[in-house]
Parts: C-alpha cells; structure tokens; sequence
C-alpha cells in the first residue's frame, strides 16, 4: 500500500516536473523573442533620432539662411547653394537609412 502512495506520488512528481520544463521553454523562447523585438525598436528609434537631428540641423541651417543679409545682392545665390546642400544631405541620409 504504501508503495503504491509512494508511485502515485511519485507520477505525480513526474507530471508536473514535464509541465515545469514545457513552460520553462515556452517562457524562454518568449523571452528571446522580446529580446530580438526590444533590439529592433532600439534600432528603429536610433533611426528615428538620427532624422530627428537632421531635421533639426535643417531647421538651423534653413534659419542661418534667413538670417543672411549680404549688401552685394547675392543672397538669392547664396539660399540656392544652402539648399542644394540640404537637398545633397537629405540624399545622404536618405540612403544611409536604407
């Protein structure tokens, strides 16, 4: 009699240890999961930082520009250079982000 308690429990030992170990996995393979999601958003906001400071550089070169006033009449000439380069920096980063 007793040994049959002592199977009963011991079968019972054997179940919940293989519903341990399969949850175990489970958790672990989630685990792995948020961890290659948490890399790829801190790569997605690396991103969107690194075009966040772009447009900020714009922003400051776009009112350097405004605030130019050369007395020879060349300002037009001088906000189309500025622009080309904002245009060519775009590009760049356009492409880097690719």
């Amino acid at each position: 009699m007793e040994q049959d308690v002592l199977k009963s429990n011991l079968n019972g030992l054997e179940r919940k240890i293989v519903v341990l170990i399969n949850e175990h996995k489970t958790l672990k393979a989630e685990v792995n999961a948020l961890k290659t999601a948490n890399s790829e958003l801190k790569q997605t906001l690396r991103q969107r930082e690194e075009q966040l400071d772009g447009f900020r550089n714009q922003a400051k070169i776009t009112k350097i520009v405004d605030n130019i006033h050369p007395e020879d009449g060349s300002v037009s000439e001088l906000r189309k250079t500025v622009d080309d380069y904002i245009r060519e920096i775009d590009k760049c980063i356009a492409h880097l982000s690719r």
